[in-house]
């Protein structure tokens, strides 16, 4: 008979394990890092659901009521979608036009061209 071996192999467990379980991984991309997306889908489904069950209680058919909070939560989540990636959209072409005013007052400051100079 063979005895057990003396070495002992310690499991890993890693710092920030919470980080690592909330990722959603669809066709290989992390769905937690698109811009828009948890808001358009948390309003999409919190309204969907909402409008679904307001529209029961106000008519008490199941059917009817489950079609209009499918449909709301896809309206909602659309609707949502596209003004918040617009929203994204501008914000990151006025983001990139100041970053490059910068650059440039950075690469002019000092020299003759100077906005901030004010000898004549």
């Amino acid at each position: 008979m063979t005895s057990p071996p003396d070495t002992v192999t310690p499991v890993v467990i890693p710092e920030s394990s919470e980080d690592s379980n909330r990722q959603l991984v669809v066709f290989g991309k992390d769905l937690g890092a698109i811009p828009c997306f948890r808001n358009s889908f948390l309003y999409g489904l919190s309204g969907g659901f909402g409008a679904g069950i307001m529209h029961f209680a106000f008519s008490s058919r199941v059917r009817n009521a489950t079609r209009f909070g499918f449909w709301s939560y896809i309206g909602i989540t659309s609707v949502y979608w596209v003004y918040c990636r617009y929203d994204y959209s501008v914000t990151k072409f006025k983001y990139s036009k100041m970053q490059h005013g910068l650059q440039q007052f950075a690469a002019y400051e000092g020299t003759e061209k100077d906005p901030s100079r004010k000898d004549m």
